[in-house]
């Protein structure tokens, strides 16, 4: 079977282009989401996506609130995610995050990251959770239109994907909140997501995980792959200012040396799901679960080892 993949373009994903590259739709075809993870969660539930790589407090959340549409399968970044808190580009009275209390916050969909880490937010400035506000703006344009429309105060998105738009000047970045938990797992539908294929896919992704994140790559092949796909093709460099291109350089240097990825996409540990549900709980983004966590509630256990 030939497996839908839904994913967010971001560096993130480099390994998983990688791989598209060399499986030219044999096994799977990408889903560009460019909402984020709500809108992975949605394209599971409505048939539209087989698997979905996406952040790890969304999907965990969503398993704990009731969603059968999937089951976690494996993980993809172990590393945290540094999440920009980001405001409008004009002179206001948010300048840094204790002046966001009480407002309305930008959220790209209900169950997003964007949701979920502004209930971390509220968990460490000591804010009531009930209280939060929110307004869905859809995606990154939305989201920036927004606080510079004023009908939001501010929104969270990850720093490095967001940072070319501050440097643009259509926003400010007034704090960063990273997460307290690996930031990126996969998840699979549990019917559509075939064991067998999944495991493949799974086994096909780790080999490209570990040659993007090796050291040899690391240290040339991964930045020129970002920079190209992301960043400033060869064909522009000629019309930018070496300043410029040595400080794109720098920040993907930067966020390569920041970035882990798993040595076995399959494996997943216990402990990601049990500590980031104590944290969802603790900031009021999911209740209480009514007695012992079931794994086989989380996970589907004929494909991903817990570790």
């Amino acid at each position: 079977m030939v497996l839908r993949i839904g994913y967010v373009r971001e560096h993130f994903c480099s390994p998983l282009l990688q791989f598209e590259a060399e499986d030219k739709g044999s096994t799977f075809t990408l889903v560009e989401c460019p909402s984020g993870t709500g809108q992975l969660i949605s394209r599971l539930t409505k048939d539209e996506i087989d698997i979905a790589i996406a952040l790890t407090d969304p999907l965990i959340a969503g398993i704990a609130k009731g969603s059968e549409a999937y089951k976690l399968v494996g993980s993809y970044v172990t590393s945290p995610l540094r999440w920009a808190v980001i405001t409008g580009h004009k002179p206001s009275e948010y300048n840094q995050i204790s002046d966001l209390q009480g407002s309305t916050i930008g959220i790209s969909r209900n169950g997003s990251g964007s949701q979920t880490m502004a209930y971390v937010m509220a968990l460490q400035q000591h804010w009531p959770t009930s209280e939060l506000k929110f307004q869905v703006n859809n995606d990154i344009r939305g989201l920036i239109n927004s606080v510079n429309d004023r009908t939001t105060s501010a929104f969270m998105w990850e720093w490095f994907t967001t940072k070319p738009f501050a440097d643009a000047g259509e926003c400010r970045f007034i704090g960063q909140v990273p997460t307290p938990w690996p930031s990126w797992l996969i998840a699979a539908h549990p019917i559509r997501g075939e064991p067998a294929a999944v495991r493949t896919f799974l086994n096909n992704l780790s080999r490209h995980v570990r040659a993007f994140a090796s050291a040899e790559a690391r240290a040339g092949p991964s930045v020129k792959f970002v920079m190209d796909t992301f960043g400033y093709p060869e064909t522009d460099v000629k019309v930018i200012s070496y300043h410029v291109l040595l400080r794109a350089i720098w920040e993907v240097l930067t966020w390569l040396d920041a970035v882990e990825y798993p040595e076995d996409c399959s494996t997943i540990p216990w402990n990601v799901i049990t500590d980031t549900l104590s944290v969802l709980q603790q900031a009021g983004a999911v209740a209480p679960p009514e007695g012992a966590i079931k794994r086989d509630q989380f996970v589907n256990p004929d494909v991903v080892t817990l570790v």
